[in-house]
């Protein structure tokens, strides 16, 4: 599947958007972009760089997001008295979501899909493709609890060079708490259970503004897969702290 299933998901939204120009003045873009960096030197020098782009686009009756994001890290050591630079991180990963709102006000048909390009993973390559329901399950004035859940597909490609696809049931959680007018808390959740692999990827973040537009986030990420080669592990995380502009 590769890109394929993205690139379809994207045609989709687009087409979407085209069709209900006629409400455009309705249209709402909600987008944020976050970048944080660690560069070290002396004794140990190195470069890590993580960013993501989150757009989020209302239309009358469709709610699309677009995400992509990227990590990388580069090692320099000396070897027979040269420097050699080592890239020991590559990650990126793109996705689209284009769901139909119903008549309740929470309550959507959607269309997934997603590709992860992890040069240094258990799954060099993993592409999944899903439809189902989304409804809020919790809602107050200052928490909100956001599900999905339906049936999928998954291409993947191991480290080993073997190849795995097959169906899948791709479930999500989405939590959101206002702590107060500049800070806030999130923790999303999404599993994708399959015969011959089961991801689950979780994120908790901590927001603090700064301003209007820039927030400080603290994010721990955590990326697990039931079935990885021999010499690989099956969990990977990541902690950031990144600055996020929204515009």
């Amino acid at each position: 599947m590769k890109y394929y299933s993205v690139l379809a998901l994207a045609i989709l939204a687009s087409m979407q958007a085209r069709a209900e120009g006629a409400a455009a003045a309705d249209k709402v873009w909600t987008t944020s972009a976050e970048l944080g960096a660690i560069v070290t030197s002396g004794n140990t020098e190195g470069t890590s760089v993580s960013g993501k782009i989150d757009a989020k686009q209302e239309l009358q009756q469709w709610s699309n997001q677009y995400i992509f994001s990227a990590f990388f890290k580069e090692d320099e050591k000396k070897e027979n008295g040269n420097r050699v630079t080592e890239r020991s991180a590559e990650r990126y990963m793109a996705s689209v979501k284009a769901a139909y709102k119903l008549d309740d006000e929470f309550d959507k048909l959607f269309v997934f899909g997603s590709y992860t390009d992890d040069k240094f993973g258990a799954y060099t390559e993993y592409a999944t493709l899903a439809v189902g329901y989304g409804t809020r399950l919790y809602s107050v004035e200052d928490k909100s609890l956001d599900v999905e859940i339906g049936p999928g597909y998954f291409s993947g490609k191991r480290s080993t060079g073997e190849t795995e696809n097959g169906l899948i049931v791709r479930g999500a959680a989405a939590f959101k708490w206002t702590l107060s007018e500049s800070a806030s808390f999130s923790q999303t959740v999404s599993m994708e259970y399959g015969q011959d692999n089961t991801r689950t990827i979780a994120e908790t973040a901590l927001l603090a503004k700064i301003n209007g537009s820039l927030q400080m986030k603290a994010a721990f990420l955590l990326q697990n897969d039931s079935d990885v080669p021999l010499g690989k592990k099956s969990t990977d995380t990541q902690t950031s702290l990144t600055l996020v502009y929204s515009f």
